[in-house]
């Protein structure tokens, strides 16, 4: 388990805490606000008509993107870090499937669809969903170009130059998969459309548990770590089951070893 110290903020009575509670939530609320704003220009942004015919492995055979849609009319693509080679998924999109399963069945009763997809074949990606423990769905995208026409993947060339491009721009990743969300829309005539795709911390919001540290007196308390996320590990690999034991278990937390996702955090 990992404990922190923190420098105390000044300690006052009930009555100044309210005060000085309610004038930071004046900047929560504006906060909010521009959040809305924000999310209202998002929806506005051009779309792409997706002309490429992408087929996918699924658990049900292979797929197409329109198909990915299930009958409804919205889709969001999470592109998970699994490299064909790899023997498990990345450990930083591991704590964001995490937070999947949960908003599943809401979403699909508004119209949404949520999904994940990687490069690894759909063997790989069963296992790997059997051992932690999730349903989601999940499709490969192993033999087509889906990956690498949405930035997510890169060549060995690309890695060996650290020329690649990802969240818009080009330069250096530190793996040959990267994170991220792009978002669909199927109309009517069953054409369909690319209407977004976020990147690096463009899918954090997605991740519930930094919301959760961002309120807590820590917060993150990743400073002097190798890079940001180094604390994180698959949920079977910490040193302490939370479920089955609240005090630490025999089991030991594993070293991430080298990151998936790389020592810098990308804006």
């Amino acid at each position: 388990m990992t404990t922190t110290t923190v420098e105390r903020p000044k300690v006052v009575s009930q009555e100044d805490w309210v005060a000085a509670r309610k004038q930071f939530l004046e900047k929560e609320k504006q906060h909010t606000r521009q959040g809305d704003a924000l999310a209202a220009e998002r929806r506005q942004l051009p779309w792409v008509k997706v002309e490429k015919r992408y087929v996918f492995d699924t658990p049900s055979g292979k797929k197409t993107l329109a198909e990915l849609f299930e009958e409804r009319s919205q889709l969001i693509v999470y592109h998970f870090m699994f490299a064909p080679e790899w023997e498990e998924g990345c450990p930083s999109c591991s704590i964001l499937g995490d937070h999947i399963d949960g908003s599943v069945i809401h979403l699909a009763n508004r119209d949404l669809t949520l999904i994940a997809v990687s490069r690894a074949p759909l063997a790989k990606l069963e296992a790997f969903k059997k051992r932690l423990g999730w349903r989601f769905k999940w499709a490969s995208s192993f033999g087509n170009d889906f990956n690498w026409d949405y930035n997510v993947s890169f060549s060995p060339e690309e890695v060996a130059k650290g020329e690649m491009y990802y969240n818009f721009r080009k330069g250096f990743f530190p793996s040959e998969e990267g994170p991220g969300v792009s978002v669909f829309f199927k109309d009517e005539k069953g054409d369909v459309f690319h209407t977004y795709s976020s990147y690096g911390r463009g899918v954090e919001p997605l991740m519930g548990v930094y919301e959760y540290m961002d309120r807590a007196p820590l917060g993150r308390h990743e400073e002097g770590l190798p890079f940001p996320m180094a604390w994180r590990r698959h949920h079977d690999k910490y040193e302490q089951d939370y479920y089955g034991d609240s005090a630490a278990t025999e089991k030991k937390a594993m070293s991430a070893g080298g990151s998936c996702c790389g020592g810098e955090q990308h804006k």
